[in-house]
């Protein structure tokens, strides 16, 4: 187990959920070398078919079929210069099979997006799945996604907290890595990308970190957002015009949220282009709080006109041009996951005793 120590630094023997050994071996498997975790996320599901269904136009939905073909052929590929990558278990197995065998795998928990008809956004878990049978597959490490904000009142955060601390206790009992992908929001506003948001974005990623690296919830790194907007930060190359922060602003916003958390991090990517994602992760570095993630969405064209022959070219070709870029960026800032416990040599692992069975009936 480990906690911060003294002058912001962790010591051994204090934070709860840490020290397993497979928690341990899990995350390190999803880290390079250097401790780095830089993964691919492929789990996206509604998400990907409209992306694939509008690229090809009216008529053309995409299927069950294309989301698993597509999965294959980003895993295939991207995972020789990732330390990890992100899948579900609905389309996604399959590629399990053609990652390159140093990456890691992660898995998603939970179900795609949220009913829109029931206040708070509440998760939900695939029903057909538990960490175990997530294991059983293949899965290196646990995944939930989280829609929250802390301001949205006691009765729907303490749902959602409970539900969090179910899936930690599931993940600490099978001893394996519990990933929690914070997104955040505020319906008072609404628009996440417009100005008014992009003010308030940076209290509301803090305060969604500081919450879940409690120890009662058995996470073992956080996935977040980046806490500004990039086009509402004066000075940056995709600034739009109008500014909610300076560029110092953006340095100390990055620094604070960077604070509130005893736990590893990784940024998301939320869906910005190459680009503007390259420019936030510079920003990071120089803020001196980076951790890496890679993206291939540009891709998505490519499958709607040729197939899966078209995604394997411009992936072999504009995918590498990506993620080696960010790979770049993320060398000379990132810092390894073992950073926040003082140290890969302050880390006491605790070895398993009897580990709960994984197969499958």
């Amino acid at each position: 187990m480990l906690a911060m120590g003294p002058g912001g630094l962790p010591r051994p023997s204090d934070v709860q959920g840490y020290g397993q050994e497979g928690k341990f071996e899990g995350i390190d498997a999803l880290a390079d070398e250097h401790g780095i975790i830089a993964a691919a996320a492929m789990d996206q599901r509604g998400s990907l078919r409209t992306m694939i269904t509008r690229a090809r136009g009216k008529g053309r939905d995409a299927t069950a079929e294309d989301l698993t073909q597509f999965k294959s052929a980003v895993t295939r590929v991207l995972t020789r210069y990732a330390s990890g990558i992100l899948l579900d278990p609905e389309y996604g197995l399959p590629a399990l099979a053609v990652k390159d065998p140093r990456a890691g795998a992660l898995l998603a928990y939970e179900r795609t997006g949220y009913d829109p008809t029931v206040q708070g956004r509440l998760p939900a878990l695939l029903p057909e799945w538990s960490v175990r049978r997530l294991i059983a597959v293949g899965a290196t490490a646990i995944k939930i996604l989280l829609y929250y904000d802390a301001g949205e009142g006691d009765r729907i955060n303490t749902i959602k907290r409970a539900f969090i601390e179910r899936v930690g206790a599931e993940c600490v009992a099978h001893d394996v890595p519990f990933f929690l992908e914070l997104v955040t929001y505020d319906d008072a506003i609404g628009d996440v990308h417009g100005l008014e948001y992009a003010r308030t974005k940076p209290a509301h990623v803090t305060q969604a970190m500081a919450e879940f690296t409690k120890p009662q919830y058995g996470i073992d790194v956080l996935k977040v957002e980046v806490p500004v907007t990039m086009a509402f930060v004066q000075g940056a190359r995709a600034f739009r015009g109008t500014a909610a922060y300076t560029r110092r602003d953006a340095l100390r916003l990055f620094r604070e949220a960077a604070s509130v958390a005893n736990k590893p991090f990784i940024y998301l990517s939320a869906g910005v282009s190459g680009e503007v994602f390259r420019e936030t992760l510079e920003l990071a570095a120089e803020a001196g709080v980076l951790c890496g993630r890679a993206h291939w969405q540009d891709g998505v064209p490519a499958y709607a006109r040729g197939g899966t022959d078209a995604l394997m070219d411009w992936l072999e070709d504009q995918g590498v041009k990506n993620i080696t870029a960010l790979n770049a960026v993320v060398a000379q800032g990132a810092r390894p996951w073992w950073t926040v416990y003082g140290g890969q040599n302050n880390i006491e692992v605790i070895a398993r005793n009897d580990s709960p069975s994984t197969g499958l009936a």
